[in-house]
């Protein structure tokens, strides 16, 4: 039989460390702002969403600078992340929108080593989607910001890096070269309308999903009329979805 020679004042420490409330720290690194906001355990907000614009050049370093000046008055026991691009264990694995100084960067080790916690990192799309999908079906997400993000889930289950921007849409050009910013600044949202609506109706086809969630910033230049079965959300669950990838 083991004997327990803890005294009771250790016992109660550390049952009072275990049945702490831990709160995380949402990241988003988007290729125009990097956004901030500490999340309670059922992942509602905290702090207020703070943001600075992304550094031109983009580089780990500069982002990294920009993360620890945000993160520098808050407390926090966990951080999650959201970054612009395919993400396997921790390490950046392409950098479309940002500098490719992040190709084979290890963001995870980085970020343990400047705010001292422990880290979990995805793409910014399926961070979006963690926070949206109702964990039913076929869910699909798609961000429109500066690229084109996408995530896909299966009753809940994420399926990561699916990286839909860069695969062929229409015209020689991808997704993203026809419904990113560049593309909304150069054909104007009647257009570039038009192109979401083909979209929307291509990836129907691919995938047969029975939702589709729209986020990021270029959101409140939709104008169409919507199917039933796809629905625009807001762009502040790119951050409330960090709280899931701490639930096993």
């Amino acid at each position: 039989m083991r004997v327990d020679s803890r005294t009771q004042e250790e016992k109660t420490a550390i049952m009072g460390e275990n049945s702490k409330l831990l709160q995380t720290l949402a990241i988003d690194i988007g290729g125009s702002g990097i956004k901030v906001m500490v999340l309670d355990e059922q992942g509602n907000p905290l702090t207020d969403r703070d943001r600075l614009e992304t550094p031109q050049p983009a580089t780990p370093n500069a982002v990294l600078a920009a993360i620890v000046e945000l993160a520098k008055d808050k407390e926090f026991d966990r951080v999650s992340v959201g970054y612009p691009g395919v993400v396997r264990q921790g390490i950046t694995e392409t950098a479309a929108n940002i500098s490719p100084e992040w190709i084979g960067f290890d963001l995870g080790s980085a970020l343990t080593r400047h705010l001292g916690k422990p880290v979990r990192i995805v793409n910014d799309a399926d961070m979006q989607g963690l926070g949206a999908v109702s964990g039913h079906g076929v869910e699909m997400v798609i961000t429109l910001g500066t690229g084109f993000g996408s995530a896909l889930f299966l009753n809940g289950r994420l399926v990561p890096n699916l990286e839909m921007g860069h695969h062929p849409f229409r015209k020689g050009e991808t997704y993203e070269q026809q419904l990113g910013r560049a593309a909304l600044d150069a054909v104007g949202k009647k257009r570039w309308n038009e192109r979401l609506g083909k979209a929307i109706a291509t990836l129907e086809h691919l995938f047969n999903y029975d939702m589709l969630y729209i986020g990021g910033g270029n959101t409140k230049k939709i104008e169409l009329t919507l199917p039933a079965n796809v629905k625009v959300v807001a762009n502040v669950l790119g951050l409330l979805g960090g709280i899931t990838l701490w639930k096993e």
